[in-house]
């Protein structure tokens, strides 16, 4: 195994002490120029690079913030992961994406080795519904920040969309082109995403006089486009179809339209189709796919800086206080809900 050079190797290759070496690296100001300038050849002529692990454990404070997201597969935390990185990048700090692929042991997993790198902080979209695995994480004390979540019942920060209004705005756009009998392809109920997209959805059939029955709801144990076909399936084989579909995520409503595709089901005269998130896939598809947009980037960008305006230290006429942004959704109307009834 090859040799790693050290900073003891500089300072016998420069004929200087370890102390030397590490003011040259830190502190250069301090070291005459003749002596900086034979270190600095040494470090050059042996390849040294210097540990910023083992610089930043000495310092308590690392240059790195954890983002765990639901499903690196979506191209939501795609943009919400750019929008994170471009605001810790800004800081000078980098990000250590990671992918809980909805699993709470898998999240559970990503959680331990962010407090055993000592990062930062940590971007956080909970995979687990019981808030053990965030309770657990409490007891690193390392700071984190919800996104794509409302911080209920703690007090940390969060950043998230309002998704009961987005579902009332999906629901009350089928409503008004004359939908009475519509489905919700929901996604694992577990999620609180999923649960408040359908409360919405339910106020905006309550304010147009429909109840509860004219919302079919079809879960799915996942958020992908597999699981939106097997959804499309089982809508087909509906004996009461309903006229339109409302769905969890836009990768749910992009597999539902494959299958309608594939049965010879029209998308929107045979049947309109909601999604949700607005990806870019949404309005590329064959179908233009009308869809509730999240400002996904912007979620990113707003939960890292809270995250490192609460790790930066205070100034005393300025404590850092939790705080909760919620961030409005937009409807994008496109031709997937657009055929007149």
């Amino acid at each position: 195994m090859a040799h790693s050079v050290g900073i003891k190797d500089v300072a016998r290759a420069a004929g200087v002490s370890v102390g030397t070496v590490s003011n040259v690296i830190n502190r250069p100001d301090t070291v005459a120029t003749e002596t900086r300038a034979r270190v600095l050849s040494a470090i050059d002529r042996l390849g040294y690079v210097r540990s910023e692990s083992a610089r930043q454990l000495r310092a308590g404070r690392s240059r790195i913030m954890g983002l765990l997201v639901l499903d690196m597969g979506n191209p939501f935390f795609v943009d919400v992961a750019r929008g994170a990185e471009r605001a810790a990048r800004e800081a000078g700090l980098g990000v250590m994406v990671c992918n809980s692929a909805q699993s709470p042991g898998e999240e559970a997993e990503y959680l331990s080795l962010f407090a055993e790198q000592r990062v930062r902080g940590v971007l956080l979209t909970p995979a687990d519904a019981t808030g053990r695995n965030i309770e657990g994480f409490r007891r690193h004390n390392i700071p984190f920040v919800l996104v794509d979540r409302v911080a209920e019942g703690t007090t940390e920060c969060s950043v998230s969309v309002d998704d009961v209004a987005g579902g009332a705005l999906a629901v009350r756009h089928l409503v008004d082109a004359g939908h009475r009998s519509l489905a919700y392809v929901s996604g694992p109920p577990g999620l609180h995403q999923v649960r408040d997209r359908r409360t919405g959805a339910l106020a905006a059939l309550a304010e147009a006089g429909l109840g509860p029955d004219a919302l079919r709801e079809l879960p799915t144990e996942r958020l992908d486009v597999a699981a939106g076909r097997d959804a499309g399936a089982r809508l087909l084989g509906l004996a009461d179809r309903p006229t339109a579909v409302f769905c969890a995520n836009d990768l749910l409503a992009l597999g539902v339209l494959q299958a309608l595709y594939a049965a010879g089901v029209s998308v929107p005269d045979d049947l309109a189709l909601v999604g949700y998130d607005d990806i870019e896939f949404a309005a590329a598809a064959a179908v233009p796919l009308t869809s509730v947009r999240q400002p996904a980037v912007t979620m990113g960008a707003m939960a890292a800086e809270l995250l490192l305006e609460e790790t930066e230290p205070a100034a005393p006429d300025r404590p850092h206080t939790h705080r909760r942004v919620v961030l409005q959704p937009e409807l994008v109307v496109r031709r997937s809900s657009l055929a007149a009834r």
